[in-house]
């Protein structure tokens, strides 16, 4: 009796692993399946949607890192003590301020994206913004507080703010998007960029740009500027507050449609790991764009790759996936020393250039010339070079590839600083030589733009296992931060070497260096054009789900 009974017992425990082996099976490929509806969904309105959600959030960045590039000549106006501008380590702090905290936000977010959830984490980055977009526009002064430290402290709040979009917008951008429209998805997200930085052009002095805004604001303050007694403090302290404010005026009509935009599937399937909900996840946002969770519904977490430190280790631990973050992060290190040294300095440079130098000596006419003058020099190399660029980009991307547009643009860069670098004095001698400056100028911006600008914000969004993409990620993104950080530093402390603005042509030339190891960095990165995100991952797919625990209520 006791062998017959024991006999029965191992039957029936041989029976339940089969079971238990066969519903594993059954969920991997059920896993498989879901992924290649989402990597074979045909462009839907979701997916306008998505773009334009996670669009006006980089429109809102660009225009709030950029902004300062004219405002801190409008402050320098207001507050500086010396001629009138800011000081050097003044006009440093303003704007390297956001670039700092770019860099932690761009951790942090990127960590609590895929521990928490993009979903629960997006429009908390985009509320953080605001806020500090607000408060920057109503700094004051007091005898005991500076103002230009006030402005400080809110542009590195907005500034974490302003990184933790970066890795989120990406990654949600990415995990929905089809395999064969996925570059181009990312990259008309990240194009708003380039008009975030024309955006504030036109809300400021562009009445050429003939935006309803540009003319309130040149309409409303040019008679004040130039009936006020020079240096036009009251006006020109108007003008500040409003460039700035204006800011969060896009952040606040996207924010509602960030909160209630739905879990990415990826996540909930490989991280949250309930492939149930991720399956009905995905049959609802392909076809009514919301997600519906039923919470009355038993949920059957699986066994998978969980993110743990020693998982961590493992991971990166192999240099096949090591070498990819390696390179994701010094290519964005490398390019962001140049791209930020021309982005939040180009009104420097064009003085030093004397493009479109103002008349008038230390009148108010000279207040109102210098800003309409650095303003209509911005548009032209955001025009010419910087939005074009992206959507040049926009349309290879995913037919030409990821690699070769990184390779080729870190290459013309390189040709581009050395010509301008090396021929700076003589370019900067006569008006056809200035021309000529700011023709290359905007070759630049068009080769970082059609280049790495776009590429290395595209690849880490793809190049790593869902349990680590937004960290991977982040690093990315906050390795760029840190070469940005670095070259305002740089930038603020060489520049007037030998003289006043005396060493740009040799700041050209160390750009070009930059530009120079980009090539190498750019080799260890994979190509990912058309290719799933879970095949760009580096992992076996097929028994990735490795076990079924029982499910609970």
């Amino acid at each position: 009796m006791t062998s017959s009974h024991e006999h029965q017992s191992s039957r029936a425990s041989y029976h339940e692993k089969g079971q238990t082996s066969t519903n594993v099976t059954v969920l991997d490929e059920r896993r498989r399946a879901a992924l290649a509806e989402i990597d074979n969904a045909p462009f839907s309105w979701f997916h306008v949607k998505v773009c334009l959600v996670a669009s006006v959030g980089f429109f809102t960045d660009a225009y709030d890192i950029f902004a300062i590039n004219i405002a801190s000549v409008m402050l320098g106006f207001v507050y500086g003590h010396t001629k009138n501008q800011l000081s050097t380590n003044q006009s440093l702090g303003v704007k390297v301020a956001t670039p700092v905290g770019n860099l932690v936000g761009q951790v942090l977010f990127g960590w609590l994206a895929d521990i928490i959830g993009r979903k629960r984490m997006y429009g908390v980055e985009l509320m953080i913004m605001i806020i500090a977009t607000f408060g920057q526009a109503l700094a004051g002064e007091a005898p005991a507080i500076n103002i230009l430290g006030v402005i400080i402290v809110w542009r590195f709040i907005m500034g974490v703010g302003i990184g933790g979009d970066y890795p989120l917008s990406a990654i949600i951008s990415s995990e929905f998007a089809a395999t064969r429209s996925r570059g181009r998805l990312m990259t008309a997200v990240f194009a708003a960029q380039g008009w975030g930085q024309f955006g504030w052009l036109i809300y400021i002095i562009s009445p050429i740009a003939a935006a309803l805004v540009g003319i309130i604001v040149v309409e409303a303050y040019k008679d004040s500027i130039l009936s006020a007694p020079f240096p036009c403090r009251v006006p020109v302290d108007h003008t500040w507050r409003l460039l700035i404010g204006l800011g969060c005026v896009p952040g606040v009509i996207a924010l509602y449609f960030r909160l209630t935009i739905p879990e990415t599937p990826r996540f909930t399937m490989d991280i949250e790991r309930n492939i149930a909900q991720a399956t009905t996840d995905i049959d609802n946002v392909l076809t009514t764009g919301k997600s519906v969770q039923n919470e009355d519904a038993p949920v059957q977490l699986v066994e998978a790759p969980k993110a743990t430190r020693a998982d961590f280790r493992a991971y990166f631990g192999q240099w096949k996936n090591l070498k990819v973050l390696i390179g994701t992060a010094y290519s964005w290190f490398a390019l962001d020393i140049a791209f930020y040294g021309l982005g939040l300095n180009s009104s420097t440079i064009l003085t030093a250039i004397n493009f479109g130098s103002p008349t008038g000596g230390q009148t108010s006419l000279f207040v109102y010339e210098t800003l309409y003058n650095i303003c209509v020099g911005n548009l032209i190399l955001s025009l010419a070079g910087l939005i074009p660029g992206y959507w040049v980009s926009f349309l290879f991307i995913d037919s030409w590839g990821r690699k070769p547009i990184q390779l080729m643009g870190f290459t013309v860069l390189t040709i581009l600083f050395i010509i301008m670098g090396f021929g700076y004095d003589k370019l900067n001698t006569a008006g056809p030589g200035r021309k000529a400056f700011v023709f290359l100028y905007c070759l630049t911006n068009f080769f970082q733009n059609f280049g790495p600008n776009t590429t290395t914000f595209v690849v880490p969004g793809e190049a790593f296992p869902t349990r680590y993409r937004s960290t991977a990620h982040g690093i990315s993104a906050a390795s760029g931060k840190l070469g940005a950080v670095v070259s305002q530093v740089g930038f603020a402390q060489l520049i007037n070497i030998g003289g006043k603005n005396k060493f740009i042509g040799h700041i050209m030339e160390i750009f070009a260096l930059f530009m120079f190891t980009g090539i190498f960095s750019t080799l260890l990165i994979p190509e990912t054009k058309q290719r799933s995100l879970e095949d760009i991952s580096n992992e076996e797919q097929e028994g990735y789900i490795q076990g079924v625990p029982e499910a609970t209520s």
